[in-house]
């Protein structure tokens, strides 16, 4: 049966980058999406067409959506970075080859979006899923689990018995957790609830520190002291950050992967990065996927799929939403907080 001429997506309402920044908050999706009918996309040699079985949600892609992402928003476009689904047809011998095949994918950042019935994405930015592997962990396989990773790769590299990770209770820090439990490396997860820290103990983080509470500076410098940790992996970027970072000791690296923060923190001793040699650095995975070998690649991303399959690590997902009442009902989903979104036709 041949695939239909149109489909359901949730589009861009905006061209470009916004003029301010306002953080991963979203009241709502009206000012900047709208759930409607468009063409099913066209595959151009080298990509397929993938019909889409569940998308998740992540900051990256409300901040897309906001204009606040490091790349331009198209109008009209769908959105949505990240999913799994079938594919259904292509040009090229790989995309011949990954036709009828589960794949999972990153895209949509200059055009067709995973929060639609379909998407177009280049053959070479799919990997096919095994047959034991969840859809829900399918889905958000690439983005979260290959930048923990990679980003643990860092850390192990560097010879570090322990490092710092901020907004730990995200499905990042979950799976960072289990890493640093299963090699014996010491994570600080740096959290905003205490009802967090139980979970995130449980699941491989050492030491949880409550940022909100009192004593929270004072607990944490103790822990610089006893545990060392040179690495500072951090998705926030907000002042908090700043702070863990001056009172880190020396040779400390500062790995910014995200900005949820809405304003710039202030770094209030930059003669620590001449007198104790320490560093501030960006992360980003695409970078990763373009520099890295084939072989590594190929390590990594089966590394992460065994994990899943293993049961090692699970995506907890609190809510899943279909695109028609994404609009109504995405917002108070990710308001919650407490586990992945996932999307789906």
């Amino acid at each position: 049966m041949p695939e239909p001429r149109s489909m359901k997506a949730l589009i861009v309402k905006h061209d470009g980058l916004a003029e301010s920044r306002g953080g991963t908050g979203i009241d709502s999706l009206e000012p900047y999406l709208d759930y409607t009918s468009v063409p099913v996309p066209e595959p151009r040699a080298g990509q397929v067409l993938v019909r889409m079985r569940m998308a998740s949600v992540n900051p990256s892609d409300i901040y897309f959506i906001k204009g606040e992402y490091g790349q331009p928003r198209v109008k009209g476009q769908p959105a949505g970075f990240e999913g799994v689904g079938d594919v259904v047809g292509g040009k090229g011998l790989y995309a011949a080859w990954l036709k009828g095949k589960r794949v999972a994918f990153v895209g949509g950042v200059s055009g067709s979006g995973a929060w639609a019935d379909y998407i177009v994405v280049p053959a070479s930015q799919c990997e096919v899923v095994k047959s034991a592997m969840r859809d829900e962990d399918a889905a958000g396989h690439v983005v979260n689990p290959v930048t923990a990773w990679t980003m643990f790769d860092i850390v192990r590299k560097s010879k570090n018995k322990s490092f710092v990770f901020t907004a730990a209770n995200s499905q990042l820090g979950k799976l960072m957790a289990g890493l640093a439990r299963d090699h014996g490396i010491c994570m600080i997860g740096v959290i905003r609830k205490e009802s967090q820290a139980a979970h995130l103990k449980d699941l491989g983080a050492k030491h949880v520190l409550v940022q909100t509470e009192d004593g929270f500076a004072k607990e944490f410098a103790t822990l610089a002291a006893s545990e060392k940790p040179r690495i500072l992996l951090d998705a926030v970027a907000d002042q908090t950050s700043a702070d863990l970072f001056t009172a880190m000791p020396s040779r400390a690296r500062w790995i910014i992967y995200g900005w949820l923060a809405s304003t710039a923190p202030t770094l209030h001793q930059p003669g620590q990065f001449i007198f104790m040699d320490k560093k501030l650095e960006g992360y980003w995975l695409a970078k990763w996927f373009r520099q890295a070998s084939i072989v590594e690649k190929l390590r990594t991303l089966r590394g992460v799929q065994d994990r899943f399959i293993s049961g090692a690590w699970k995506t907890e997902v609190s809510a899943t939403i279909r695109l028609a009442d994404a609009v109504r009902d995405l917002p108070a989903a990710l308001e919650r907080g407490d586990g992945k979104v996932m999307l789906v036709p």
